[in-house]
């Protein structure tokens, strides 16, 4: 038997566009000129105006908001038949720059840098004039990753260019040639431990004869004591006093556990910071760093192609102009509602954290709910906001996650950040006594005289986080 009957549904349904704009709204300011541009070669109906076009664009009126119920407006704006009579023939994204200052755009170009790969053999060539001893370091320092370490095992990759160039190398032969690696400048490097990596870097090291001696004894013999600062069993086996002691922790402490660190181009180094925060006459000014990103318009190539006139077109291309026209019409729609929620944002951001900005201290709690109970969004847009997006201000450049805090409650009733909290932990542990060094439990009292309730744990886990060991590893001669 068939029955019919009826049912109410109450559901969230995200249009393409609405889509196309949060991803969009996550993305940094790099990752949007490189959307941008992959738009711009999938859309042939988007294009970026040359600088005479700017110059006409600029009398045109400005593209209507789209934030709240004026977001509809935007999508019904103009259509088809508007754009065929020349009235988007200008139309832009409103985050094009305005009055560019040709000087602003000027970017200072980077100094080449060789990679530590190529200097490593470069040395090495100085070294041997064995083909094979340099076939065998340059496949060893393929495989070494950016902490300088090297991490596939070395009987793998004399395999693999056995296997490759049909030679028949020994594992030992290898062995030979890493060690005169871990020799280069910097020592270590290619290590295949820590513990390997500072034996290379004492045997490559000037030092005396004596302390040389002892520091690789302890690094060899007594690894593990050393780990767990166990003083007393070092003492006892290299059989020497406590001063003695203290020259050769010295040494060790001044080695450089990751050799490849620091190793990158300027490139990879650099961070492009989203938003530019300036102080001018006691005003805050908010600038979203967008002057890289190219205007965009309509392409008016393609008006001759669904004319009313045209008789040459077919129902398939006229289909795939309309097509690719509300595309590119959502796609700059979507971009200056982009900017339009990231000033927003930002400028919310600014004003609860005054003070911060203003003396580059003093953060106050703040979660996503507050910003966005400001900004009238949801939370999960404040949380694409500040996805991997960086501000720069006086005192440097921060990411924006780092001033959304949660707090605790001290005393007076005044909340209090817990970055705070960490910075006056990092404090007291900076000021201890080495040879004492005070528990989580003395921190929290200490944390309480300040006004401060805190439970142990809690000292504990911000401990952890800021990446200070326990007391115990903390102690020092």
């Amino acid at each position: 038997m068939i029955n019919l009957s009826q049912q109410l549904k109450l559901g969230l349904k995200l249009t393409p566009q609405q889509v196309q704009y949060l991803k969009l709204l996550q993305l940094p300011t790099l990752a949007l000129e490189q959307r941008i541009k992959t738009e711009l070669e999938i859309n042939p109906l988007l294009e970026t105006a040359d600088e005479m076009e700017q110059t006409l664009d600029q009398e045109e009126p400005d593209t209507p908001s789209t934030d709240g119920e004026e977001a509809e407006k935007v999508e019904d704006s103009y259509t088809l038949d508007d754009y065929l009579n020349d009235d988007l023939a200008g139309y832009k994204s409103p985050e094009s720059s305005k009055n560019r200052d040709d000087d602003e755009e000027y970017e200072r170009p980077l100094v080449a840098a060789i990679p530590l790969s190529e200097r490593l053999l470069s040395q090495l060539k100085l070294r041997t004039d064995d083909e094979l001893d340099f076939l065998i370091a340059e496949e060893i320092l393929g495989n070494v990753d950016e902490d300088g370490y090297l991490r596939r095992e070395l009987g793998l990759i004399v395999q693999d260019i056995n296997l490759t160039l049909g030679l028949e190398i020994k594992e030992d032969k290898a062995l030979e040639v890493l060690k005169r690696l871990q020799l280069l400048d910097p020592p270590g490097i290619a290590a295949r431990s820590l513990q390997e990596c500072l034996i290379a870097q004492v045997k490559a090291g000037s030092y005396d004869t004596i302390l040389k001696e002892l520091a690789l004894k302890v690094l060899e013999t007594c690894f593990e004591d050393l780990k767990l600062k166990r003083f007393e069993n070092l003492t006892h086996s290299l059989n020497v006093g406590t001063e003695t002691l203290k020259k050769v922790l010295e040494i060790i402490q001044h080695l450089n556990p990751k050799p490849g660190e620091g190793e990158f181009t300027a490139q990879e180094n650099y961070i492009t910071p989203d938003f530019i925060v300036e102080k001018d006459n006691g005003e805050f000014l908010i600038v979203l760093n967008d002057r890289n990103l190219p205007t965009l318009r309509i392409n008016n190539a393609y008006r001759d192609l669904v004319a009313p006139k045209s008789k040459k077109t077919s129902k398939e291309a006229r289909d795939f102009v309309k097509q690719k026209f509300e595309s590119a019409k959502w796609f700059i729609a979507s971009i200056h509602q982009r900017r339009e929620t990231l000033l927003k944002v930002m400028k919310a951001i600014v004003e609860r954290q005054h003070q911060w900005f203003e003396e580059g201290e003093g953060l106050k709690p703040m979660i996503y709910k507050d910003i966005a109970e400001v900004v009238g969004v949801d939370i999960s847009t404040i949380s694409r906001v500040v996805n991997s997006k960086y501000v720069q201000t006086e005192f440097g450049v921060f990411s924006l996650k780092q001033f959304f805090t949660s707090g605790l409650e001290t005393d007076s009733g005044e909340d209090v950040s817990n970055r705070v909290i960490k910075q006056r932990i990092k404090d007291i542990i900076a000021v201890e006594d080495p040879q004492k060094p005070l528990n989580d439990d003395k921190i929290a009292a200490m944390l309480a005289a300040d006004g401060v309730r805190i439970a142990r744990r809690t000292v504990a886990k911000y401990r952890e986080q800021l990446g200070l060991p326990i007391a115990r590893m903390r102690k020092k001669l």
